[in-house]
């Protein structure tokens, strides 16, 4: 056994039951400086971990094979192959013991750039096996003794692992969807020299979502093990990927990937020993990253998406993943149908349409069919119910809400059609839309009205409605009914700001059980109106400004889709047809984000 002990290495996984912050809150994040006994875990590590024992570590990683058999010296010859070289100061190797005596040469790790300086990323079948006694090597040399590593040697202290990743039996790795979650982080200590792991490599890499999966040049840089490898040198290869069919995975086709790469980066814009660069995914997924035959030429690799920035987030609050997340689905999220179908939902109303205290999905799609997604109250959705089937009428409906507009718990919804006229349904349900209300007549002033969102912007918490006119005038109705809309406060007269207010939603995000208004903007701001009554709008918070992604919001709800059943859950649905779940959400910041549709689907 080794001879020394250094503080027990936490795994960040709970038992499995869509995600709290985005990577770009995890950079926002607080760090502490190096204390006085900074580097002392690695001090006492190096005394172990000598030149020679590093030498001696056999590979625990999955064993990848060369092919052989007829024909593969002409395959080979036109495929590509990995470099051997020195390696790069934000890519490194792992090293731990495997039992009594033994020492092992274990997948590789990057280095992430993030406010809290520490954080490696690499596989979670990898770090499945990580014990107390690991630490990281950046940009390893072999026979050279600790302190003669470029950048020192890192003593791991706390793994991160997505609770749903969940191996085959008897395995580390698995085949299943949950392949796609085989991304890890570790926070490390300080090296030998008390510098923390950016401080001492001087950078580290953007997690970064991809744009999709054919991509023209991503280069992957692992550390093959001795087998293959008696040099100890890393390889990298710069290739086209694809998608790995039927999973949200990278795939290349390279020679020279041997165990020991599991955990390598995928860089879409690498340099040698840059400081800098963009990672989207990491060496591992579907059978721990490699085809069934466990060549060395083809490799996975998942792609980063909502459940890794999350994670990501996760190591860098230095906190354990939430343990309430919904089962992992893989590219069939928890919507049915994939993102070329979403891309035609048109309208989206939430609300407790099937009486059950959880919020429903309910969808018009472009070509006039209106469907029930029925919420299971933890962000997921059961069986989907067929309201209306496609028609040429509800191509015509231009604006929908729901809200308990007629008392009681169930929600009712409420459309505005293309020539101005304005129905309430009181009870759709799982049976079909219900009775039709008509609250305003064709050609009626209510053509102008370009948005409605209802939330509980009365006093007493009731269910008020807000209408957002072509002009840019706001009107709030606190008393709509079965009788009529009653008597509107006009909230703003004609401007031309609130033209500008491309997507509008109601919810409680505050948490006082009062109504809050969420707002898109045509630039992409997203802002938030706490207390929104017949008073006023209520206090204003930004929070996004100004960008490009948020453009791409098409259709946006907010509901109360989680556990708690407040109205803080928003859902949007993406022009590319990806929708997701942003869970309790405030009036200050996005709630986790969870996938309910995958893009590329």
């Amino acid at each position: 056994m080794f001879s020394y002990r250094i503080r027990r290495v936490v795994v960040a996984v709970m038992c499995a039951a869509p995600i709290g912050l985005t990577a770009s809150a995890a950079q926002a994040a607080p760090t502490s400086p190096p204390g006085p006994a900074a580097g002392q875990e690695a001090r006492q590590a190096a005394q172990f971990w000598t030149a020679q024992r590093m030498a001696d570590a056999r590979p625990l990683d999955a064993a990848r094979v060369a092919p052989s058999g007829p024909g593969q010296s002409v395959a080979a010859a036109g495929r590509p192959q990995g470099t051997k070289f020195g390696g790069t100061r934000l890519v490194g190797t792992f090293f731990g013991s495997d039992g009594p005596g033994g020492t092992t040469w274990h997948c590789t790790g990057s280095v992430i750039d993030t406010k809290a300086r520490n954080i490696v990323l690499t596989a979670a079948h990898c770090a499945l096996k990580m014990k107390s006694d690991y630490i990281f090597v950046p940009k390893f040399v072999k026979g050279a003794a600790p302190d003669r590593q470029p950048y020192g040697i890192f003593h791991i202290q706390r793994i991160f692992i997505d609770p749903r990743y969940v191996p085959d039996r008897g395995s580390t790795t698995t085949k299943k969807a949950a392949s796609d979650l085989d991304t890890a982080f570790a926070r490390v200590s300080a090296n030998q020299r008390g510098q923390s792991l950016q401080d001492a490599v001087g950078g580290g890499l953007t997690f970064t979502r991809p744009s999709g999966y054919k991509l023209r040049n991503v280069t992957v840089v692992g550390y093959p093990s001795y087998r293959h490898n008696s040099a100890g040198r890393a390889v990298k290869c710069t290739v086209p990927t694809q998608q790995l069919r039927g999973y949200r995975q990278l795939s290349m086709t390279c020679g020279g990937y041997y165990g020991g790469v599991s955990g390598s980066p995928w860089i879409t814009d690498y340099k040698d020993d840059a400081r800098t660069g963009h990672v989207i995914g990491n060496l591992g997924g579907y059978n721990g990253g490699g085809n069934d035959a466990s060549v060395d030429y083809i490799s996975y690799g998942t792609a980063f998406g909502a459940d890794a920035a999350n994670l990501l987030a996760d190591a860098v609050a230095d906190q354990a993943p939430p343990a309430d997340l919904p089962p992992y689905r893989g590219l069939k999220g928890t919507l049915p149908g994939g993102a070329a179908r979403w891309r035609k939902a048109s309208l989206m109303a939430s609300g407790d349409y099937t009486g059950d205290l959880h919020g429903d999905l309910l969808v018009i799609w472009s070509d006039g069919a209106v469907t029930l997604q029925p919420g299971d109250g933890r962000g997921g959705f059961g069986a989907e119910k067929q309201l209306q089937k496609a028609n040429s009428t509800w191509t015509h409906a231009r604006t929908v809400t729901g809200g308990t507009f007629t008392g009681g718990d169930r929600a009712g919804l409420l459309v505005r059609w293309s020539d101005g006229e304005v129905t309430l349904y009181p009870q759709p349900g799982p049976s079909g839309l219900g009775r039709e209300i008509r609250m305003a007549p064709p050609r009626s002033a209510w053509k102008n009205a370009v948005q409605l969102a209802a939330g509980p912007f009365r006093d007493d918490g009731g269910t008020a409605l807000l209408v957002r006119r072509a002009d840019g005038s706001l009107i709030l109705y606190p008393g709509v009914g079965a009788g009529g809309f009653g008597t509107g406060t006009q909230l703003l007269g004609a401007n031309g700001t609130w033209t500008k207010a491309a997507l509008l939603t109601g919810g409680d995000f505050d948490g006082t059980g009062t109504g809050d208004l969420l707002v898109r903007w045509a630039d992409g701001t997203l802002d938030t109106y706490a207390g929104t009554s017949a008073a006023g709008l209520g206090t204003r918070t930004r929070l996004r400004g100004p960008n490009g992604l948020w453009q791409q919001a098409a259709v946006l709800t907010a509901g109360a889709f989680r556990h708690d059943r407040a109205g803080n859950d928003l859902i949007v649905r993406w022009s590319d047809g990806e929708t997701t779940l942003y869970a309790d959400t405030g009036t200050k910041a996005l709630g986790t984000e969870y996938t309910l549709v995958h893009p590329g689907t």
